[in-house]
């Protein structure tokens, strides 16, 4: 079951459980649209992955599967991503 991060790893937006920016990779390193698109250009700085919609779980499924309250925010994997980009 995937763990609803609450928040952009690397603006550290909040991404409440029915968020339609919130985006996972296969690992469910999560970040908002916006990062994915612009900063981190679809790739996933901390496993190498590809990014999709992270799904939204049916609010009477939160009650008993509720969304994780844990933040991750490592804003210095984004500043690496941008540096490389830059370099290609």
């Amino acid at each position: 079951m995937l763990e609803l991060r609450p928040n952009c790893e690397c603006c550290n937006r909040d991404l409440p459980p029915d968020s339609k920016e919130a985006m996972i990779c296969s690992f469910e390193c999560t970040f908002c649209k916006h990062c994915v698109e612009t900063i981190l250009f679809r790739i996933c700085p901390n496993c190498g992955g590809e990014f999709v919609p992270r799904p939204i779980r049916p609010a009477a499924e939160l009650i008993a599967y509720p969304a994780s309250t844990k933040r991750v925010f490592k804003p210095e994997s984004c500043q690496k991503s941008t540096m490389v980009s830059r370099i290609f």
